[in-house]
């Protein structure tokens, strides 16, 4: 990874640091990511050990991963949201880390899981990079593992967007294109849902978010 790259995605942090809770009462109903989660808890056995990738404040996903008894580690760029996540779901471990940078082995390994949570977070990288976050996110996962990841549907690919007083770099693919990602990274994808969501607060036009729930395929 280039030093532009990294310094693109330090600014992404900056902006989540500084938005802190307001996102959340920015983007208070979470329907689609409850949804999401609720499908992937229905698949899960007890005691399963999850990665939320791009964890944020911790609400609604690791709580509710950790309320049904499962084992929750979260990963965020942003220290400001892992410190308020950190309180929201204590019994969670969280980590200052890039996706990017992930790995199962080694002594800074984070080990393997049952599932991946990932709602929202490949959309602040490059498209370029999304197809590699996948095939790494898919080494994450123990053989049938699943994933639980949501996207924003739209043809854009590194492009600033003003965010709750700040600007973001964001991707996104249209249906199709995002199913053939997906897919070619090694997932079968197992069920959908398409919500259409206006942002309180914000004079955001309306959004079509793409929930996808994967299996992983092969060994």
């Amino acid at each position: 990874m280039g030093g532009a790259d990294r310094a693109d995605r330090s600014g992404q942090a900056a902006a989540f640091d500084a938005i802190g809770g307001r996102y959340d009462e920015a983007f208070p109903h979470k329907d689609g990511q409850v949804a999401a989660t609720e499908r992937l808890l229905a698949e899960l056995a007890p005691g399963a050990r999850v990665l939320d990738v791009g964890c944020g404040t911790g609400v609604p996903t690791a709580r509710r991963l950790v309320a049904a008894g499962h084992r929750v580690v979260g990963v965020d760029l942003s220290a400001g949201m892992l410190e308020l996540a950190a309180k929201n779901v204590p019994e969670a471990e969280f980590h200052h880390a890039d996706l990017t940078s992930l790995h199962a082995q080694g002594p800074d390994g984070i080990g393997e899981f049952d599932a991946v949570t990932c709602f929202f977070t490949l959309l602040m990288l490059p498209r370029a990079e999304i197809p590699g976050a996948l095939r790494l996110l898919r080494s994450l996962l123990r053989p049938d593992g699943r994933l639980a990841l949501s996207m924003v549907e739209a043809d854009l690919d590194d492009a600033e967007i003003p965010f709750l007083g700040h600007t973001i770099r964001v991707s996104g693919f249209l249906r199709d294109e995002l199913h053939q990602v997906v897919r070619d990274a090694g997932f079968e994808i197992t069920g959908e849902e398409t919500y259409a969501y206006a942002p309180a607060s914000t004079d955001a036009p309306p959004e079509h978010q793409l929930f996808l729930n994967c299996r992983r395929t092969g060994q």
